[in-house]
């Protein structure tokens, strides 16, 4: 017998929006990778049978095992794609089928952890499973989601929301951002990171925001870049300069500022900025260390500094910040 791996199930039914299907089994695979662990993820795609099942793009996907089968399983994550109809007038409507939504509900009894990708959620708030917690979708149908379950607090700002063991994630290709924030919370943001980079995607953290996301992992072009970046996040809380990484480089300072501009958009200056507030950001997401100890490990040395850099960078304040988007918090 093999080393038991985490099992992941992905409910499938005609209709099924194709990249919420196929995305995050993409993710998942590269782990294994990344990783060399053999104990990483398997994926099992389940339908009420094991015809064929037509997704939304009209391409043909094959169930591996039908939701009865899946409900004998130890399941790790359940995850819950969704599907749309748009009527005559252009508006989009998310579908919930009462039989897809009692198999979740019973699926769910047998998980660990329950995840929903765009509109899947109105699935997941179908079976009950999102009362009481925020949760967010689509944007397009985040109106229709608050109005069929007032029981939901709906937030359509994120991409991603997790409340304990439910995840929701916003439309399209936030399955993605989604799936790298479950490789985070399972391996560590070391391994999401390089998965990331494989996919040629910024990291998004869980609680991760779109309107808070610093852009800190453009793939590079050359690794010279890749270690200065390095550089700077090993010297993250040192009084570090643009002057000092010129010289890791052994380069002029002119000559790194054309180097950061073409291969990261930016000067030295405004990277180390962001990447003084991403570092900042994960502290404020997952700790409750006072802002004076997070502005001194991140390089600010001052909390006036910190709130600075946070309303250039991020249009907030790092108080206001860590209430509405601290892991876990309501």
């Amino acid at each position: 017998m093999g080393p038991l791996r985490r099992l992941i199930v992905i409910v499938l039914f005609d209709g099924v929006d194709l990249l919420d299907v196929t995305g995050p089994p993409e993710v998942f695979s590269l782990v294994q990778r990344e990783t060399c662990d053999v104990t990483s993820y398997q994926i099992a795609l389940a339908a009420e049978t094991l015809d064929p099942v037509t997704t939304s793009a009209g391409v043909r996907v094959l169930p591996d095992i039908t939701f009865r089968e899946a409900s004998t399983r130890s399941i790790d994550t359940l995850l819950v794609p969704g599907s749309v109809e748009v009527d005559s007038e252009g508006r989009v409507h998310a579908l919930a089928d009462p039989v897809v939504v009692d198999w979740v509900k019973t699926l769910a009894t047998r998980t660990r952890r329950i995840t929903s990708v765009c509109v899947g959620a109105h699935i997941l708030a179908a079976a009950g499973l999102l009362d009481g917690k925020r949760a967010t979708t689509h944007w397009s149908t985040a109106q229709q989601l608050a109005a069929d379950h007032p029981m939901v607090e709906v937030d359509a700002d994120p991409i991603f929301i997790r409340e304990g063991d439910v995840w929701t994630g916003a439309g399209i290709s936030a399955c993605l951002d989604l799936s790298l924030a479950l490789v985070a919370d399972d391996f560590g943001e070391t391994v999401a990171l390089r998965v990331a980079r494989q996919l040629v995607m910024y990291l998004k953290r869980p609680s991760g925001q779109s309107q808070f996301s610093v852009p800190l992992e453009p793939v590079s072009m050359t690794r010279r870049v890749e270690d200065l970046r390095h550089y700077v996040m090993r010297h993250i809380s040192d009084q570090l300069t643009a002057a000092d990484i010129a010289a890791y480089a052994h380069v002029g300072e002119r000559q790194l500022a054309r180097i950061f501009k073409s291969e990261l958009g930016t000067t030295p200056a405004a990277y180390i900025e962001s990447a003084r507030v991403e570092a900042a950001r994960n502290q404020l997401e997952s700790t409750d260390v006072t802002l004076e100890r997070i502005a001194s490990t991140c390089g600010f040395g001052t909390t006036d500094t910190l709130i600075r850099a946070f309303r250039r960078q991020l249009d907030t304040t790092p108080t206001e910040y860590r209430r509405r988007f601290r892991a876990g918090s309501r």
